[in-house]
């Protein structure tokens, strides 16, 4: 087919779709099931949804005539002789085949050990008084992975309000929240006074939640620092310093469990995980909940090594960030990236209570999204 433009038209028809001279003067090819599925009539501006359903055509739609007219290409279709109007910026957007802009797609900031002061923070009654702040309290997550917000009140609806700025509660096995105390007949790690080694939450259900919230209301034992790593950041130096370890855990799933009288949860994960850009987006690691690896056994041989070398890396002292949470304090992190644990303390020193909960890693993109953008029918 020829790809030049009529010397008459910016527009030439094909069989299957038309050319059209856009910035720059190259000709840029557009399908035309595209055109007619997003002819600006095919979405209802109250809804925000597609109303047009190109299922029912009858046959493939073909132009009657197209042409370029103020700033806008305009085609009258076959058939029915509905009219569509494309703003010409529009067709630009589309016309390379690239994903659509996404305000909340920005590059991750790596930190290390160091980074504990230079933690993004935010006064909790700031942030249900200003939406502008709740956007930089987003990007900070989206960007670092975490955040710590202060002057929390001592009670279950302030930990609740907090997570309503970001989307909703996002319940697991363990229920809408989770108590951080000493139990008497503890079912999890985390409900004793020993030491709690380095993981992320949840890895035994198919889709982990993807943001963390722990809300310290009492801390005054001896010991129980909080470790806090960036596993993106390990990840991606284990990429350079040995890229066939990185290969083997970003390819393998292993499986984990979590099982109780109630429940047999399990799932197979990636260790390493990798966004679509090909980038490091997080981790899942815990040994607590790991089960047997049902791999072969030859394959293993391989695997254990590089398992075991990036959890190694986990605990080097670069990477590892160690303080103590403070009552009044929320510190709020994306599950699927940051690593985290605590130290053993002495249960009978004093109080130890950290309420916990969960939300979507996807709502919070979302509501960033929708405080710092027009959107598309703004």
């Amino acid at each position: 087919m020829d790809t030049g433009l009529l010397e008459t038209s910016p527009v030439k028809l094909g069989d299957k779709g038309l050319h059209l001279g856009l910035a720059g003067g190259a000709a840029s090819y557009f399908n035309y099931y595209w055109l007619r599925d997003n002819c600006p009539t095919s979405f209802d501006s109250q809804t925000r949804e597609r109303v047009f359903d190109i299922f029912h055509l009858d046959s493939a739609p073909a132009p009657e005539q197209a042409a370029v007219v103020d700033d806008a290409l305009e085609i009258v279709w076959k058939g029915d002789g509905h009219k569509s109007r494309y703003p010409l910026s529009l067709l630009e957007q589309y016309s390379g085949g690239k994903p659509r802009h996404d305000p909340a797609d920005l590059p991750r900031r790596p930190w290390y050990s160091d980074h504990y002061a230079a933690i993004a923070r935010f006064s909790q009654p700031e942030l249900l008084a200003n939406q502008s702040t709740v956007a930089k309290w987003l990007e900070a997550l989206i960007v670092e992975g975490v955040a710590i917000v202060t002057d929390m009140p001592d009670s279950n609806e302030g930990l609740t309000e907090l997570v309503r700025l970001m989307g909703h509660m996002r319940p697991t096995f363990f229920g809408d929240y989770f108590d951080v105390r000493t139990h008497i007949k503890p079912t999890n790690l985390a409900y004793t006074a020993k030491a709690l080694e380095l993981h992320t939450d949840t890895p035994a259900e198919e889709m982990a939640p993807g943001m963390q919230f722990l809300h310290c209301r009492a801390n005054s034992v001896e010991g129980g620092r909080n470790l806090f790593l960036d596993g993106a950041a390990v990840a991606n130096d284990l990429k350079t310093e040995f890229p066939e370890d990185f290969k083997l855990l970003t390819e393998t799933e292993i499986p984990y469990y979590c099982e109780h009288d109630t429940y047999d949860v399990r799932s197979r994960q990636r260790v390493i995980e990798l966004d679509e850009h090909g980038e490091v987006s997080g981790v899942t690691i815990s040994q607590h909940m790991a089960d047997i690896f049902d791999l072969p056994q030859t394959f293993l041989d391989r695997y254990y090594p590089a398992f075991c070398r990036f959890g190694r890396m986990l605990q080097s002292d670069k990477y590892l960030m160690r303080f103590t949470l403070k009552a009044t304090e929320c510190i709020v992190f994306d599950n699927h990236r940051i690593v985290h644990g605590r130290a053993a303390y002495s249960a009978t020193s004093g109080d130890r209570y950290l309420r916990g909960c969960y939300a979507d890693r996807g709502e919070m993109r979302s509501t960033y999204r929708a405080l710092t953008s027009e959107g598309r029918f703004k």
